[in-house]
């Protein structure tokens, strides 16, 4: 899987959401593109490494259907040959709640912070801490309460 984490978002961005499996299939569609053969396993990997980074955000919708959006944590940059999968791919139009999405990923980073704190990874509480302002900036959320905890957590190490 060649596409970088920013180009994945960059993939969602062009269809403002897409499912998991979507994403996966546009994936393998531009490897193919390339002349690559993409893994089905490096793709799904692809994306829950994007998911866990907070390159793609999980927005949990009211008909159970989960897409991935650009998350805050991505500078959205569309691969080669991306620019043609809008009209390869039949995706219907979708809406956002951006306060709901906002409201959903400060949630997931608290929870996120929490496990970190407890299970002492360092390295992910320092991680999660720029997640923070990078939240802030991309959601009318705050995040001063969870940022706290993980500077706490950081000095006691």
């Amino acid at each position: 899987m060649s596409a970088t984490l920013d180009e994945l978002a960059g993939v969602v961005d062009l269809f403002d959401g897409l499912t998991r499996e979507e994403l996966s299939r546009a994936l393998i569609e531009l490897g193919a593109r390339r002349g690559d053969d993409p893994d089905e396993d490096a793709v799904a990997e692809s994306i829950e490494t994007a998911v866990d980074r907070y390159f793609l955000a999980r927005y949990e919708r009211a008909d159970g259907d989960d897409l991935l959006v650009p998350g805050p944590a991505a500078f959205p940059s569309v691969p080669e040959h991306g620019e043609d999968l809008p009209h390869i791919m039949d995706v219907p139009d979708r809406s956002l709640d951006r306060e709901r999405l906002g409201e959903q990923v400060a949630e997931r980073l608290a929870a996120d912070a929490d496990a970190a704190i407890e299970d002492g990874d360092a390295e992910r509480v320092e991680a999660l801490i720029d997640v923070t302002y990078d939240v802030e900036a991309w959601a009318p959320v705050e995040l001063d309460d969870v940022r706290a905890r993980l500077d706490a957590a950081l000095a006691d190490a």
